[in-house]
Order: C-alpha cells, then sequence, then structure tokens
C-alpha cells in the first residue's frame, strides 16, 4: 500500500538530551502520523540539567534546509521554535513572507518558563515586527506574553486582555500559555483569534519531568493543522496531547526529564 502522509515542518534548534527542539517536534508529529521534516537552526549541548552549550548555523544553511524540503516534499504546516538571534529570524521572515498555502506556528522561543531571557532585546524586536504577523497561531508563555502586550499578567483577566493585544501585532489567533504559573493558573491556556475568546483547560498533572512542553504543544498544533484541522480544533487537541504526555513523563538524568511523546507505547507496557 502506498501512503501520502500530510507533511509538517519544525525549524528549530537541536537539543542533544532529545526532550525539546527538533526532537521533540519529530516524535511529536509522527505520533500524529504527520511526516515530520527539519531545519536545523542551531546545535545545543544539552540535557536534563541544562544547557552547556549553543552553536548557531548560518542563516543561509537554514535557509537551504527549508527550500530542500518545499521545492521537493512540500509541507501543509510549519512550526518555528528556537531562531536564536536577529539574521536567522530575518532570513526565515523573509523566506516565510513569499510561501503560500502553508499554516504557521510560531512559538516565539525568548523566554523560558522561569522567566530567563534566551534570545537578545534586537533580535525580539525583529521576531516581534517581522515574524509575529506571519502566524497562523502564535503560542507565547506567560513571560514572552508580557513582553509581547507590554503589560505584567498575574491573574486570568490579564491573560485574557494580553492575548488581545498580541493580537494586534497581526497574528490570526493567539494562545497564551498559562503552563508557567504555580497557582490556580497552571495549565490554563487563553485562546484569542479576533472573534473567540476562551479558555482552553485540562486537568492539571504533577509532575516535575515537564522539558519540552512548550516545543511539544506547538508541534502538536502544527501537525493538527497539517491534518486539516481548524487552529482553534487544532490547539485543542494539540492540549489534550500534551496533557497526556506529561501523565507520562519520563524519570530520565538527574534534573528535569521530558514529557513522554510515544504515550500510547508505554500505556501498553504498564497494561
Amino acid at each position: 500500500m502506498v501512503y501520502s502522509p500530510p507533511v509538517a515542518l519544525t525549524i528549530a534548534g537541536s537539543d542533544s538530551g532529545g526532550g525539546a527542539g527538533i526532537q521533540a517536534d519529530l516524535r511529536t508529529f509522527s505520533f500524529h502520523s504527520v511526516h515530520g521534516t527539519s531545519a536545523l537552526t542551531c546545535i545545543t549541548a544539552q540535557n536534563t540539567l541544562g544547557v552547556s552549550r549553543v552553536d548557531a548555523l548560518a542563516p543561509e544553511a537554514v535557509i537551504a534546509q527549508i527550500e530542500a524540503v518545499v521545492d521537493d516534499i512540500g509541507i501543509q504546516a510549519l512550526k518555528t521554535g528556537m531562531l536564536l538571534n536577529q539574521p536567522i529570524i530575518e532570513a526565515v521572515a523573509d523566506y516565510l513572507s513569499g510561501l503560500t498555502g502553508v499554516s504557521c506556528v510560531i512559538d516565539p522561543v525568548m523566554v523560558s518558563r522561569t522567566g530567563a531571557q534566551l534570545i537578545d532585546d534586537d533580535a525580539i524586536a525583529t521576531l516581534q515586527q517581522r515574524l509575529i504577523p506571519l502566524a497562523t497561531v502564535l503560542t507565547p508563555n506567560r513571560y514572552e506574553a508580557e513582553i509581547l502586550s507590554g503589560q505584567s499578567i498575574n491573574t486570568l483577566e490579564a491573560m485574557e486582555t494580553a492575548a488581545q493585544k498580541i493580537h494586534g501585532l497581526g497574528a490570526n489567533a493567539v494562545m497564551v500559555k498559562g503552563g508557567g504559573f504555580d497557582n490556580e493558573l497552571r495549565g490554563i491556556d487563553v485562546w484569542y483569534d479576533g472573534t473567540t475568546l476562551t479558555q482552553l483547560t485540562t486537568t492539571c498533572v504533577d509532575t516535575n519531568d515537564t522539558h519540552g512542553t512548550g516545543c511539544t504543544l506547538s508541534a502538536a498544533i502544527t501537525a493538527n493543522l497539517a491534518l486539516g484541522h481548524s487552529p482553534l480544533e487544532a490547539a485543542t487537541q494539540a492540549k489534550a496531547y500534551v496533557t497526556k504526555a506529561l501523565n507520562f513523563a519520563l524519570r530520565l538524568g538527574k534534573g528535569q526529564g521530558p514529557v513522554g511523546h510515544f504515550y500510547p507505547l508505554l500505556e501498553k507496557r504498564s497494561m
């Protein structure tokens, strides 16, 4: 039997520990029966304890990877993750601005869930001005949403206001993530697409092994868009997938383990 699956592309960094980045994205695509392709932006020396080294690829090398995939295989959806620096962000924005008929999920990786800034101010400004207006779905965490909206976010009402402000930057839909909170807002995400303002909620999972949740969520949204779901349905399905994967989080290494992207196999083993 010959099968032609939907194809998704991830433009992101490599996580040598396998919990986030390109590795998490490709596992997530496979779970959804979507063929995963990739364009690496940087290579990290990384494990469950943190990142010890980052090496960026040349912007030309990043674009060459994207072109190789798009020109031959074709894609239905793509996501961006860690783009690392201003030249790469500019090059990716230039290329994506000329791409038609492809859903774009922008995970604006610029601040970690703990509030640590990951890229410099110039890169943040370029991402905001050039890349965000291309987003079918934008998935900022709490701290990224604070930067993009220019306000603090400590309440549900503030999340909703921030989502509406960020939508004004040009994204088709915004999903402000609440996973970084340590109170009753933890795990509540706010969705706004210019018409619908709603909360996306699931059962909160009590685990310290949450490495890669942001990458996994944006990859799952991308996969569901490639499968033909609407943006809101794609986000809802993706949140359910991440919640299930958190229930089967992996206890690996000495630090924060990753989510269980292949949880159906783990479910079978636990029976």
